[in-house]
């Protein structure tokens, strides 16, 4: 019995996943999005080869956190000059870029290769209820 490895030829359609991010858990969230990306829904699913599904999510604002998250958690970025660290707590961070928050949690659940970059294209996030992705068809997913 041999392995079944896919080839990158082999990668010819796409599935197109559409996720309510609204009242669901970010960390839950992101790991089902990370899951498809990468394609590991997939039984033929190899390292290798980027064959993960697009994913869209929609109401990313209206996400929730569980425990004193919403106290505790901030993003740092730093300016490179003396003095230039900004601190944003993910409160704040909601309200103005709900994207980043999610986009920045599954960035940090898929595997650190020459894939990252091709699979974190494929996610599309939409601070409210509307997308323009009609056309693709995409598959109503339920998240826990």
């Amino acid at each position: 019995m041999k392995t079944y490895m896919k080839r990158k030829e082999d990668v010819v359609i796409r599935r197109c996943y559409l996720v309510d991010a609204k009242d669901k858990t970010l960390g839950r969230l992101s790991t089902t999005i990370a899951r498809l990306l990468m394609g590991k829904d997939s039984p033929e699913y190899t390292p290798h080869v980027d064959s993960g599904a697009t994913v869209i999510v929609v109401n990313a604002g209206k996400v929730r956190l569980k425990g004193k998250k919403s106290m505790t958690k901030s993003y740092q970025s730093y300016s490179g000059y003396p003095g230039g660290l900004k601190e944003t707590n993910i409160k704040e961070m909601l309200e103005r870029k709900p994207g980043y928050v999610i986009r920045h949690a599954v960035r940090g659940m898929i595997s650190k290769n020459k894939l990252l970059a091709r699979r974190i294209t494929r996610l599309k996030i939409y601070k409210g209820p509307e997308h323009p992705h009609r056309a693709q068809n995409p598959i109503p997913l339920e998240v826990d």
